[in-house]
């Protein structure tokens, strides 16, 4: 039993996709706030050619 607790302490295999999923999740906030700003600027842009055209 001390043999098999000793190794899954030592094992680190899932650190390293404990770090992949941060990544991840932080790419994907990042990209988000991206969209969010990007779709606010052409919601503008299309109700001011929206209040030209008419």
């Amino acid at each position: 039993m001390r043999r098999l607790f000793s190794r899954f302490l030592a094992d680190q295999s899932g650190a390293t996709a404990i770090e992949y999923c941060l990544i991840a999740t932080g790419l994907s906030i990042v990209i988000l706030a991206a969209v969010n700003g990007i779709g606010t600027t052409l919601n503008a842009t299309f109700t001011s050619v929206n209040s030209s055209l008419k």
